[in-house]
């Protein structure tokens, strides 16, 4: 049966006195049945007109619920900016609320910061297509910003309702805020607050708030160069993920895997299967790396620049080059019998062989690469143009390099 305002309004009212937080987030949610029900019911509602049901119910309530009528008819009409203001609107009303109360509005709290981003990122997405500004996500990390400065000063609920049991769902949306601007120097000073403050220990939050916080913490150490962190949070985002959110595994393993080629791990077939999007990316490179075909890594490096660079990850891929290098200059040393003393010159020819134009100069610098990096165990005699190999374990395993990432830094 359609809901009119008249329901609405006392749903409202009940849900706030009941603390049914639940309740509540499906009551402001702009997709619920009851909004297009209110949209027929108004047609063309405007704030003018909907100031005859101030004081209906209780302050802020009467204001939030004329808010959201007003951004469902917005959305409905396919108005994202106008829709993104009004929302903002009846987020700045909850948190007049949401800072004299306990936990229980949670849900509705996360609900309305949710559907705040969503309607942000339609408002740009739609300025864009029409070539008109909008900063409506920006302005959506501020006010996001200022609901986790609300969860963070909860001194006076008890622990098992306190409002800081929402503060890593809030920091999740703020970090997705500030990676869609590409502004996430910002992430900086809420990380600082999280870290200053009393809260109880992340394990002890929902494990979707951990793994979207895990996620951005691997993504923002990936990003400053701090691989080994960033393979750490990345892996415990993935193993903690849902297993039915194949899209946000998928995400993780996009920067997990390059991270665990670096350290010598290939991906199983049967994870690259599960993954259609990550096998097309990544399976030249795998292949590449196991045949020790450095043309093919080459041409596949070629072809995939363009996405690798916007996902800043070309230069990971350029870096496990030598891995297949490795490969490469070991299937050399098979074919040589496993000497001990190898001519530079065959593995001159190996290169020649795989499609690289190089020098004898080139591939002794190669090969003093190649040994520094702990790749191959031995020595150069540049005068006889010979490499020494230890005989035993001259080409150890890529996974037992004390440093994997050492050469990723710049």
């Amino acid at each position: 049966m359609p809901m009119d305002f008249s329901t609405y309004l006392g749903q409202i009212n009940d849900a706030v006195i009941a603390e049914n937080g639940p309740n509540l987030a499906f009551l402001l949610r702009p997709t619920s049945p009851q909004g297009k029900d209110l949209v027929k019911e108004f047609r063309h509602p405007t704030k003018q007109s909907m100031r005859l049901f101030e004081g209906a119910i209780a302050s802020p309530w009467d204001e939030i619920a004329i808010s959201y009528v007003l951004t469902c008819a917005h959305v409905a009409r396919k108005r994202p900016g106008e829709a993104f203001k009004e929302q903002t609107q009846l987020v700045l009303s909850f948190f007049r609320f949401f800072t004299e109360n306990r936990g229980w509005t949670l849900p509705a709290l996360f609900s309305i910061l949710r559907d705040l981003r969503d309607l942000a990122f339609d408002a740009d997405l739609h300025a864009k297509y029409n070539n008109q500004k909008s900063d409506a996500m920006e302005e959506a990390a501020r006010i996001i910003a200022k609901a986790f400065s609300n969860c963070m000063v909860d001194r006076i609920s008890p622990p098992s309702e306190s409002r800081k049991w929402g503060v890593y769902y809030v920091v999740g949306l703020i970090l997705k805020c500030y990676f869609r601007v590409k502004r996430i120097s910002l992430a900086k000073n809420i990380l600082r607050a999280l870290q200053a403050n009393d809260i109880p220990p992340l394990s002890a939050y929902p494990r979707s708030h951990q793994v979207t916080y895990r996620y951005y913490i691997g993504m923002l150490s990936f990003l400053n160069e701090d691989f080994v962190k960033a393979e750490e949070e990345l892996t415990l985002a993935f193993y903690n993920c849902h297993i039915g959110a194949h899209s946000n595994q998928e995400r993780i393993l996009g920067y997990l895997i390059p991270l665990r080629i670096i350290k010598g791990y290939l991906p199983s077939d049967e994870l690259l299967n599960r993954f259609p999007v990550l096998k097309d990316l990544y399976l030249p490179f795998i292949s590449s790396i196991k045949t020790g075909n450095l043309s093919a890594y080459d041409r596949a490096l070629d072809k995939a620049e363009q996405k690798l660079l916007e996902l800043n990850l070309w230069l990971t891929l350029e870096k496990a080059r030598e891995i297949c290098m490795r490969s490469l200059f070991r299937r050399a040393w098979i074919a040589s019998d496993k000497s001990t003393r190898m001519p530079i010159s065959i593995f001159y020819v190996s290169l020649k062989v795989s499609g690289i134009e190089t020098t004898q100069e080139e591939t002794e610098c190669f090969l003093a690469n190649m040994i520094h990096r702990g790749y191959i165990r031995g020595y150069i005699s540049h005068e006889r143009q010979i490499v020494v190999l230890a005989q035993a374990n001259a080409f150890p395993r890529v996974v037992e390099r004390p440093s994997p990432f050492a050469s990723m830094t710049l």
